[in-house]
């Protein structure tokens, strides 16, 4: 090779490297201005070249090796047709898919894919153990391997409700291609020969099929797992485990937004054609084939299922509002709560203060309020699949403290009272002076109502979650309900206060700061190891004033009373004009 081809080559490698490197941008006084403007156009740009650079770097290897040890023509040839063929495909090899995932993935999944990374102990579910090659959601029959297809879109929109997040809005297609890949290489035998096969999937059968699906979910006992009304609470699911011995939720199918694989009704067929391989979900293809069930009454239980969520997933808003009621409601089976708009306020788990808690068993809560202008009614409601303590849910507790890492200290082998705590800022009209949402701290406590499935309210005030000092003569009530599932709690207050200096006012017309904890005892969770929203507001709606209503009225009567003046003016006017025209032909 040439000295000239030579440099020409290093100078394109180095051009190229140059990509991957981050460079300071112009700070000097003329500069910073036009810096400033265009720093966010510029970042966005240089991300999209490097992840096109990116697609190059198997190729521009290959270039280097050529460049050290000379090249024929035939070698330069073989060159142009690997950088042709990677710049064209964008595609990246496995071993390209092994760096991607030790950055991103190792850490859940474990360097060797095992399932076993740092922080697999404390998420429940746990990552998934390629190394088995046993995989949840597929298109392929049970126990089968998925398709190249079906792993990519697990990378690409994750698994709503575990830990598993979604990766298509920061690695490229070629990048995720390559990770689904190198997953793979941890079970070679398993995807050695032909590529798996999706099942054939038509299409759902029209008209309203639930309430025939509703009949087959109680035939094929799905209720003994998932509860009569769907929401995770029957019978078995103390018991279950899956294939590796670990507690599993069965889903809470009032939740479709967290279906894992999808949340139509394909999706949900496709489910319960192929089972979830290593946990107790079966494949129902067995029924279909063994006539206990046709193919029609599969699909009506995906349809059924379907409408057991809401027609669209839920979206947090800030504020709740708090209607004008004449009467308020005060048990929570009152019939006036299902005109009430409903707001949903997702919590997560409390991961800051010792104890933390990464596995939370409640996920939302689903908050109603109304107020007569006197006192304020709040409902609260929240699936929870069991009624704590309980004593059939012992095994699963045992089963929690065995999987999961006592990271902070001791797991709980003994269940507690399900819990609620409802926090207010102190002084609801001070923005400045809004407390921790973590319950308050020691210079700026929370007013708060504590909660518990015993069941009993208590009123005061929290310096920090499980630091509670409660008032003597609380003015909070409440009225709690358990059924199919599902915890229901009525909280009332007058929204007057007589010290509040300790119980705050609540003014209508005013945005009042509100947050959540909520833990399941059954799951081992208490004061601190639970579930945590950040701040929201109630909002109690003005009255009407009397005038809204008195002044439309007063403004027709008065425009009726002067149209009738003016019309009884006209007749007398006209009355008046006819009997001077008439006078003249009289005298003739």
């Amino acid at each position: 090779m040439s000295q000239r081809t030579r440099t020409s080559a290093n100078s394109l490698q180095t051009q190229a490297s140059t990509a991957f490197t981050r460079t300071e941008p112009d700070t000097s006084p003329t500069n910073r201005r036009q810096n400033g403007v265009n720093r966010s156009f510029e970042r966005d740009r240089d991300r999209s070249f490097v992840r096109k650079v990116s697609v190059l770097r198997p190729a521009l290897s290959v270039f280097k090796q050529l460049i050290s040890v000379g090249s024929s023509g035939q070698h330069w040839i073989a060159m142009a047709a690997a950088l042709l063929s990677f710049a064209t495909t964008g595609k990246l090899s496995a071993q390209d898919g092994k760096t991607i995932y030790n950055k991103w993935c190792s850490g859940c999944h474990g360097e060797t894919g095992a399932g076993d990374g740092v922080g697999a102990k404390t998420m429940l579910p746990h990552p998934r153990d390629f190394t088995k090659a046993v995989y949840k959601i597929r298109t392929t029959a049970s126990g089968e391997i998925p398709t190249d297809d079906d792993l990519r879109r697990i990378v690409e929109v994750g698994m709503p409700g575990t830990a598993m997040p979604e990766w298509k809005s920061r690695l490229s297609a070629a990048e995720i291609g390559a990770v689904v890949q190198y997953l793979k290489t941890f079970s070679p035998n398993s995807f050695k020969g032909a590529a798996a096969k999706a099942i054939a999937i038509g299409k759902a059968p029209g008209g309203d099929g639930v309430a025939d699906g509703k009949a087959v979910f109680q035939k094929l006992e799905c209720y003994k797992c998932h509860g009569l009304a769907g929401r995770a609470d029957g019978k078995s699911a103390p018991t279950l485990k899956d294939d590796y011995g670990n507690p599993i939720r069965p889903a809470d199918l009032t939740e479709n937004w967290k279906f894992r694989g999808g949340n139509s009704v394909s999706d949900i067929y496709t489910r319960l054609r192929t089972g979830l391989d290593g946990t107790p979900m079966p494949s129902f293809q067995d029924a279909v084939e063994n006539k206990l069930i046709t193919d029609e009454q599969l699909w009506r239980v995906a349809q059924y299922v379907h409408s057991l969520s809401p027609e669209k997933t839920p979206e947090s808003r800030e504020v709740v509002r708090a209607a004008l009621a004449q009467k308020l409601p005060a048990t929570p089976d009152d019939a006036a709560w299902a005109t009430v708009e409903r707001f949903w306020i997702p919590v997560v788990g409390q991961i800051i203060a010792k104890p933390r808690w990464f596995a939370p068993a409640v996920d939302g809560l689903w908050v109603q309020a109304l107020h007569d202008g006197r006192s304020l009614a709040l409902r609260v409601s929240w699936d929870d699949p069991s009624k704590s303590p309980d004593p059939i849910w012992d095994e699963w507790l045992g089963r929690m403290s065995k999987t999961l890492t006592d990271v902070d200290g001791p797991l709980a082998t003994q269940q507690g009272p399900d819990r609620l705590v409802v926090q207010w800022a102190q002084n609801p009209s001070d923005e400045s002076k809004r407390p921790y949402f973590l319950g308050g701290d020691t210079k700026s406590p929370v007013y708060a109502w504590r909660w518990s499935s015993e069941p009993k309210v208590e009123e005061g005030s929290e310096a920090g979650l499980g630091h509670f000092t409660a008032l003597p003569n609380g003015s909070v009530t409440q009225s709690a309900r358990y059924a199919d599932g599902q915890w229901q709690v009525v909280f009332t207050r007058p929204l007057a206060s007589s010290d509040t200096t300790k119980v705050p006012r609540f003014g209508e017309g005013r945005a009042i700061p509100i947050a959540f904890y909520a833990a399941d005892g059954s799951s081992g969770e208490d004061e601190v190891r639970g579930a945590v929203s950040t701040w929201y507001a109630v909002y109690l709606d003005v009255p009407t004033p009397t005038r809204v209503f008195v002044a439309p009225i007063a403004m027709i009567a008065l425009s009726a009373g002067l149209g009738m003046l003016l019309v009884t003016r006209a007749q007398k006017n006209g009355r008046a004009n006819g009997a001077t025209d008439s006078s003249p032909m009289e005298e003739r």
